[in-house]
Protein backbone atom coordinates (compact mmCIF):
# COMPACT_ATOMS: atom_id res chain seq x y z
CA UNK A 1 0.00 0.00 0.00
CA UNK A 2 2.83 2.02 0.59
CA UNK A 3 6.28 2.57 -1.06
CA UNK A 4 9.20 4.45 -0.03
CA UNK A 5 12.09 4.69 -3.43
CA UNK A 6 15.20 5.57 -2.86
CA UNK A 7 17.55 7.57 -4.74
CA UNK A 8 21.22 9.21 -5.28
CA UNK A 9 23.92 6.49 -4.48
CA UNK A 10 27.08 5.98 -5.96
CA UNK A 11 30.85 5.61 -5.93
CA UNK A 12 32.53 8.70 -4.86
CA UNK A 13 35.75 9.45 -3.61
CA UNK A 14 37.09 10.11 0.11
CA UNK A 15 35.71 14.22 1.25
CA UNK A 16 33.26 14.23 -1.61
CA UNK A 17 29.42 14.50 -1.46
CA UNK A 18 26.12 12.79 -2.53
CA UNK A 19 22.39 13.59 -1.71
CA UNK A 20 20.29 10.99 -1.15
CA UNK A 21 16.38 11.43 -1.72
CA UNK A 22 13.32 9.45 -0.50
CA UNK A 23 9.65 9.54 -1.66
CA UNK A 24 7.06 8.11 -0.38
CA UNK A 25 3.80 6.79 -2.31
CA UNK A 26 0.52 5.17 -1.75
CA UNK A 27 -2.64 5.33 0.02
CA UNK A 28 -0.79 7.81 2.66
CA UNK A 29 -3.02 10.02 5.39
CA UNK A 30 -0.06 11.46 6.86
CA UNK A 31 4.00 10.81 7.70
CA UNK A 32 5.40 11.43 11.28
CA UNK A 33 8.79 10.68 11.94
CA UNK A 34 11.18 9.99 8.29
CA UNK A 35 14.85 9.06 8.60
CA UNK A 36 17.94 7.17 7.14
CA UNK A 37 19.76 4.04 8.47
CA UNK A 38 22.79 2.77 7.20
CA UNK A 39 23.76 -0.85 7.19
CA UNK A 40 27.56 -2.16 6.51
CA UNK A 41 28.24 -5.72 5.19
CA UNK A 42 27.90 -8.07 8.50
CA UNK A 43 26.60 -5.47 10.44
CA UNK A 44 23.26 -4.18 11.63
CA UNK A 45 21.34 -1.33 10.50
CA UNK A 46 21.93 1.75 12.23
CA UNK A 47 19.90 5.35 12.36
CA UNK A 48 22.02 8.01 10.73
CA UNK A 49 19.58 10.75 10.69
CA UNK A 50 15.96 11.29 11.63
CA UNK A 51 13.65 14.24 11.38
CA UNK A 52 10.14 14.90 12.89
CA UNK A 53 7.06 16.23 10.50
CA UNK A 54 7.61 19.50 11.89
CA UNK A 55 11.05 19.83 10.55
CA UNK A 56 13.70 18.43 14.14
CA UNK A 57 16.17 16.74 13.16
CA UNK A 58 18.38 14.06 15.35
CA UNK A 59 21.89 12.43 13.99
CA UNK A 60 24.13 9.69 15.11
CA UNK A 61 27.51 11.33 16.33
CA UNK A 62 29.48 10.03 13.62
CA UNK A 63 27.60 12.18 11.02
CA UNK A 64 26.96 15.24 12.74
CA UNK A 65 29.04 18.76 11.00
CA UNK A 66 28.85 16.31 7.77
CA UNK A 67 25.19 15.24 7.00
CA UNK A 68 22.12 17.06 7.01
CA UNK A 69 18.23 15.84 6.53
CA UNK A 70 15.55 17.78 5.58
CA UNK A 71 12.01 17.23 4.62
CA UNK A 72 9.00 18.35 2.02
CA UNK A 73 5.79 17.10 3.28
CA UNK A 74 3.93 18.19 0.56
CA UNK A 75 5.99 15.78 -1.58
CA UNK A 76 6.71 12.96 0.71
CA UNK A 77 10.06 13.29 0.64
CA UNK A 78 12.90 13.47 2.72
CA UNK A 79 16.59 14.00 1.74
CA UNK A 80 20.32 13.37 3.05
CA UNK A 81 22.92 15.44 2.20
CA UNK A 82 26.01 13.97 2.48
CA UNK A 83 29.21 15.92 2.81
CA UNK A 84 33.04 15.25 3.59
CA UNK A 85 32.18 11.50 3.19
CA UNK A 86 34.68 8.75 4.10
CA UNK A 87 35.17 5.03 3.61
CA UNK A 88 33.18 4.28 6.58
CA UNK A 89 30.34 5.66 5.37
CA UNK A 90 30.20 2.66 2.62
CA UNK A 91 27.15 0.35 3.00
CA UNK A 92 23.38 0.38 1.80
CA UNK A 93 21.00 3.63 2.84
CA UNK A 94 17.61 2.72 3.80
CA UNK A 95 15.10 5.24 3.57
CA UNK A 96 12.26 4.96 6.53
CA UNK A 97 8.98 6.37 7.24
CA UNK A 98 6.07 6.09 10.09
CA UNK A 99 3.42 6.64 8.24
CA UNK A 100 -0.35 6.63 9.30
CA UNK A 101 -2.18 5.11 5.95
CA UNK A 102 -5.79 4.94 5.06
CA UNK A 103 -6.44 1.39 3.89
CA UNK A 104 -9.91 0.08 1.70
CA UNK A 105 -12.27 0.32 4.55
CA UNK A 106 -11.49 3.85 5.39
CA UNK A 107 -9.69 3.10 8.58
CA UNK A 108 -6.20 4.39 9.72
CA UNK A 109 -3.35 2.31 10.88
CA UNK A 110 0.17 3.50 11.43
CA UNK A 111 3.24 1.53 10.26
CA UNK A 112 6.75 1.89 10.13
CA UNK A 113 7.81 1.43 6.33
CA UNK A 114 11.25 1.26 4.93
CA UNK A 115 12.59 1.78 0.97
CA UNK A 116 15.05 -1.28 -0.77
CA UNK A 117 18.16 0.65 -0.39
CA UNK A 118 20.79 2.63 -2.12
CA UNK A 119 24.40 1.86 -2.26
CA UNK A 120 26.98 4.16 -1.36
CA UNK A 121 30.59 3.25 -1.95
CA UNK A 122 32.94 6.02 -0.74
CA UNK A 123 36.73 5.36 -1.88
CA UNK A 124 39.75 6.41 0.15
Amino acid sequence: QVQLVESGGGLVQAGGSLRLSCVASGRIYSINDMGWFHQRPGKERESVAMITRGGSPQYVDSVKGRFTISRDNGQNAVYLQMDNLKPEDTGVYYCYGNIEIVNSYGAYRQHDYWGLGTQITVSS
